[in-house]
């Protein structure tokens, strides 16, 4: 059995949406300069440590009045929606074990770049994420349901006993010594509150990917670790866009420890597997319709929940195929409060995936090509392009809640680094006029003292 949770939509707000932890890594040559941060080289036989980060912030500041309406949410929402489970038939098409990923945060970051694309990749990155509202709406909408969701919660309980979690950071990581464009930093500061942040990516690159992945796992109380492989970023890297969730929640109605006890787990191989099983009689949403069975479990406050999706014996692939937005919409219309016996098993795992040629299946394969992307509204230049996509995510699901965290690392490159001259050997000059290309001196440079 795979669980399947169904997305946010107005009035349901359902786990899958709020698994924590993006990261979006973007490389770009930037046409200005940054505050100057002297680097901290890596030692030469020691794992490097997360140097300090100086932080610029745009003036503005983060806008904490929601200015996205009624219907802009919802089309945003509905958008998201498309997008998180066209991305699941992608997924599925390439792993066949467990699955388990964050659509909300791949959107959320992926907005953050859409922010500085133009043109065609504008186009085609709209396309694949679903991006319904014009750019002057959709950020907008994105910071107003983010005020939503920071809302959740209050006075609830977590799944460790401590309080209630769904906590949402962002951030960006530049080049030092480069500009970006001041309109770009303000969008992201004032829909997304996401500061730039110094770092070395030419000369410190590895130290660079540890801050920012010491970055993440603090952000998801250690659940994320080393998102940004060694190797992704590099001295081409310009820019890392990072946003982190982390979820922690639990049950309304919590299992009784002392009711679990082993079961049978029927693999679709027709096997079966011991596990923990955890068992309780409760009132939950529940829906009965054709080849499948659903089943809605609440969190501590009724504000965020999870629904587990059962398709019937021998039908897994069948259903499976038919999973889209509009099924889930319509199942959590379907979804009544009925007592339930209900027998689930408590689980633990990690996931993780290359999302690059799976983004570019969607539909956005210009970001890819070095020769066609356009994210000028970054720079003011056509000079970058995505390399690849990592996501990372982990789930945690017991007696007592749900802890979740995930991470999402989009690198952009750029094509080429400008190449470095060190004139530290003997050389040949010439003077010449330009204009008449006539060479004007000639010499040669052995011993320059």
């Amino acid at each position: 059995m795979k669980m399947i949770q169904k997305p946010y939509r107005m009035g349901f707000p359902l786990f899958i949406n709020y698994l924590p932890a993006i990261i979006l890594s973007t490389s770009l040559l930037g046409c200005g300069k940054l505050p100057e941060v002297s680097p901290t080289a890596p030692p030469p036989t020691e794992t490097p440590s997360a140097p300090a980060t100086e932080e610029v912030r745009s003036e503005k500041t983060r806008v904490t009045v929601p200015l996205a309406t009624d219907s802009e949410l919802s089309d945003l929402v509905r958008g998201n929606n498309d997008f998180a489970f066209g991305l699941y038939q992608k997924l599925r098409e390439e792993e066949s074990g467990n699955l388990f990923y964050s659509p909300y945060s791949i959107s959320l970051a992926l907005a953050m770049t859409y922010a500085g694309t133009r043109g065609e990749t504008e186009r085609q990155i709209s396309n694949a994420l679903h991006f319904i509202l014009s750019q002057d709406k959709l950020h907008p909408a994105f910071n107003a349901l983010d005020l939503q969701l920071a809302s959740r919660g209050e006075g609830s309980s977590g799944q460790d006993g401590k309080g209630f979690r769904l906590n949402i950071a962002n951030a960006i990581w530049g080049q030092q010594g480069y500009d970006f464009l001041q309109n770009f930093l303000d969008k992201l500061a004032e829909n997304y509150g996401a500061g730039m942040r110094i770092a070395n990516f030419i000369e410190a690159p590895e130290n660079s990917r540890v801050a920012i992945n010491d970055w993440v796992a603090q952000q998801t109380e250690e659940k994320i670790k080393d998102l940004i492989p060694a190797g992704a970023i590099n001295p081409l890297t310009r820019l890392v866009l990072t946003n982190a969730i982390y979820f922690n929640a639990a049950w309304l109605s919590p299992f009784d420890e002392k009711a679990t006890a082993a079961g049978d787990f029927h693999l679709l191989t027709g096997n079966s597997i011991k596990v923990p099983m955890m068992r309780q009689t409760e009132s939950f949403g529940y829906a009965r319709s054709t080849g499948y069975q659903a089943v809605e479990l609440l969190y501590d406050g009724s504000e965020i929940s999870m629904v587990i999706l059962l398709p019937d014996k021998g039908t897994f692939d069948t259903f499976e195929n038919t999973l889209n937005a509009e099924l889930i919409s319509q199942i959590s219309k379907d979804l009544r409060r009925q007592r339930i016996e209900l027998t689930m098993p408590s689980f633990e795992f990690e996931a993780q995936f290359k999302l690059g040629a799976t983004l570019k299946k969607m539909g956005m394969s210009d970001a890819f090509d070095p020769q066609l992307a356009d994210f000028s509204g970054m720079d003011g230049t056509k000079g970058l392009s995505i390399s690849d996509a990592f996501h990372k995510a982990f789930v945690l699901v017991n007696e007592n809640g749900t802890e979740a965290a995930a991470a999402t690392a989009v690198v952009i490159g750029v094509t080429s680094l400008p190449p470095r001259v060190a004139v530290d050997r003997p050389f040949i000059f010439l003077i010449r006029d330009i204009a008449t290309n006539t060479t004007l001196f000639v010499g040669r440079v052995m011993d320059p003292r």
